[in-house]
């Protein structure tokens, strides 16, 4: 069983990075004034410049969001690990080429032809806190299910660690 409990602060730094890159796809949460809105990115973590860059399309409804409310948050789900990652932190929205350049890849030819496109802008997200909650894996936590439902206790799945100094 993972537990983040028990990880020392640079462990549990460690765990949030890893995860973000093991698991790549998450749901960027960000605020219209209104609602909450999410929709699923490709996170390109670097750990060396405290960042996880995105692209995003200028007339995204994104850049003009984050632009009035930075304040963000980024989920991450890892359903066959049962690790999941809550991030939130300040993004900016930018048109900075030369970074575009270098995290373009070729699944973003599904929206532009190249990084040379004008529409293209990059969102960097600067993680402050997080919380990363960890279990069993799947047929563990069946077991366990099953144990609980049985004795009438409540099971023990995993644990979950607030992470701050990111």
């Amino acid at each position: 069983m993972t537990l983040y409990g028990n990880l020392s602060q640079e462990e549990a730094v460690d765990k949030v990075w890893e995860l973000v890159d093991a698991i790549g796809v998450c749901m960027l949460v960000t605020w219209d004034g209104e609602r909450q809105r999410s929709r699923p990115v490709a996170a390109r973590p670097n750990r060396e410049r405290h960042a996880i860059y995105f692209l995003t399309d200028e007339a995204s409804a994104k850049k003009d969001q984050i632009h009035r409310f930075p304040l963000v948050s980024l989920n991450f789900a890892d359903h066959h690990g049962n690790n999941y990652l809550a991030v939130s932190g300040r993004a900016d929205v930018s048109d900075d080429r030369v970074m575009i350049r270098e995290i373009f890849s070729v699944n973003d030819r599904a929206w532009w032809a190249s990084p040379e496109d004008p529409a293209i802008r990059l969102i960097t997200f600067q993680p402050e806190e997080a919380e990363i909650w960890g279990g069993l894996g799947r047929l563990r936590a069946v077991v366990a299910l099953l144990r609980a439902a049985i004795s009438g206790a409540n099971p023990r799945l995993g644990d979950s660690r607030k992470v701050s100094g990111l």
